[in-house]
């Protein structure tokens, strides 16, 4: 039923009452005036520029040319107009671009053309029968939605024949739906940020965000308001000068476009794959990368233009460059300063120095392939190269008290040239105890101890126990202390007679007694 004209008192009554909170049903209902019409009128009263309130206090000739009847429509007028359509719809994707900036270009060019209350509402109507309403609220350039799929696909090992799954990422432009596509090993972080990494290369720019959902590798602790985002992902925004805004929880129509393009995957992507089979992750994202072209090339039926066309012409000049290099993960971790000087870096089991007044600290350590840094309250207070080797110390001299500096003379050398005073034999146990260790550095405390004990038992009694203590199997400070203690120095004794083998005794069955 077409929408029936109305004075300029009811259209005064609708505003009020809308003022006050009415629904259009309502409002119908109190007045006696058509749903329909009400419901026509509330449109064009929405797409005004003006508040309620504005509307109300406007003179009655101004507010009566602001609305002409809802349900009739200048046939001539409205095809000039609607023949611009497409065209605004292209330019509002880009940043800058308004409805009152593409009016005001229509007047210029059709001086008794629509209004702009009226314009507004046409516009609307025309968006919604092309289904394109929604892709108005995103600019060129402005965002990036990244997420998983649900489902998986996968490769098979040639030498075991294993089914291998993998994840499947999925990126999208919204403003022009161009879409990026890969399989990785997993979601976890080195694979989340290798894949953010190819995705920005692949659309050759990075946008203003980055939109993911709430996933463990972006978002350590979600929040419908204030999420808290993982370190690394946040040091990749900084990398590409982009930043993150990740989905609200429980607001699933903040995602709904990435998921509707996840359909499509599944529909373009997953099932043509479905009837091959590939042998290697490398050769399953060659596959991808053929479809995902065919995809990006195909015409979106409401538009007559495909999604690369709408990258390249409306997306790609509001892209940011990208930087020279890629990003190279950065991991984090808390680690407290040692009496030493040194904090642990558990994932390569090495130590790093610090300056020494930040000992008892409680300090954050971030690192990359090359690099250790070690932070105190945001402040960089130690650079370090990267050391691979488990058990090492990587010091700068500097870092280090007077008290600490002694330690860095230590090595092999050092402690055979200190043994020698003490006796052939304590020079050689010492040379054996160093090699025995797989890095020297552990030894280093064991070599103390073992020279120490002349101060208490003297340097002849320590070179014989350190002569008995070569026939051992392996060597140790512990080993020459209860030497000493036992005085087994001063008596012939073969190793077999020694506390390392157990003693026949009655009470030991022996191997027979098991069989």
């Amino acid at each position: 039923m077409a929408a029936k004209r109305i004075g300029i008192m009811d259209i005064r009554q609708i505003i009020q009452l809308k003022i006050d909170g009415f629904s259009n049903r309502k409002i119908s209902g109190l007045t006696g005036i058509h749903r329909n019409s009400v419901n026509g009128y509330v449109q064009l009263i929405n797409a005004c520029d003006r508040s309620l309130g504005e509307l109300l206090v406007l003179p009655d000739a101004e507010l009566s040319s602001l609305f002409s009847s809802p349900g009739t429509v200048d046939k001539k007028r409205y095809e000039v107009l609607c023949g611009y359509f497409e065209h605004f719809r292209t330019e509002l994707k880009k940043p800058g671009c308004t409805k009152q900036v593409l009016w005001e270009g229509y007047q210029q060019k059709h001086p008794g053309g629509y209004a702009f209350t009226q314009f507004s509402e046409h516009f609307k109507r025309w968006l919604k029968q092309v289904k394109a309403s929604g892709k108005l609220d995103h600019k060129a350039g402005d965002k990036i939605y990244v997420d998983y799929t649900g489902k998986k696909l996968f490769y098979i090992d040639k030498a075991t024949g294993e089914v291998i799954e993998v994840e499947v990422f999925v990126a999208i432009l919204p403003c022009s739906g161009y879409t990026f596509v890969e399989a990785a090993p997993s979601q976890k972080l080195a694979g989340f940020i290798g894949s953010m990494n190819n995705c920005l290369r692949y659309f050759g720019g990075v946008p203003k965000a980055i939109v993911p959902d709430n996933l463990r590798s972006a978002v350590t602790k979600g929040s419908k308001y204030e999420p808290v985002l993982n370190k690394t992902f946040k040091d990749f925004a900084l990398h590409y000068g982009s930043v993150i805004n990740p989905t609200r929880t429980y607001s699933p129509q903040d995602k709904a476009l990435v998921e509707g393009a996840v359909k499509i995957v599944y529909q373009r992507i997953f099932y043509p794959l479905s009837k091959m089979s590939f042998f290697s992750i490398e050769d399953l994202n060659k596959q991808i990368g053929v479809l995902l072209g065919a995809y990006n090339d195909r015409l979106l039926g409401h538009l007559n233009v495909s999604r690369r066309q709408q990258f390249l012409t409306i997306e790609q000049p509001f892209l940011k460059p990208l930087p020279k290099e890629d990003y190279e993960v950065r991991q984090y971790r808390r680690a407290t300063v040692q009496k030493m000087g040194y904090v642990y870096l558990s994932p390569d089991k090495n130590y790093y120095s610090v300056p020494y007044r930040y000992i008892g600290k409680r300090a954050e350590v971030s690192f990359d392939r090359q690099s250790v840094a070690i932070h105190y309250k945001s402040e960089r207070i130690a650079l370090h190269k990267r050391n691979y080797r488990p058990g090492t110390y990587t010091t700068i001299k500097e870092h280090l008290s007077s008290t600490h500096r002694f330690y860095r003379s230590w090595s092999p050398g050092y402690f055979e040239k200190l043994a020698t005073p003490h006796g052939e034999q304590v020079a050689t146990y010492i040379k054996a105890l160093i090699a025995g260790k797989t890095y020297p550095e552990v030894a280093y405390k064991q070599c103390l101890g073992i020279l120490s004990l002349s101060r208490k038992f003297g340097k002849q009694r320590l070179n014989n126990a350190c002569k008995r203590g070569l026939l051992f199997h392996r060597q140790g400070f512990h080993i020459i202390e209860r030497i000493l203690i036992n005085k087994m120095d001063t008596a012939e004794q073969t190793p077999e007679d020694t506390p390392d083998q157990i003693e026949a005794h009655r009470n030991i069955r022996g191997a027979s007694y098991y069989q």
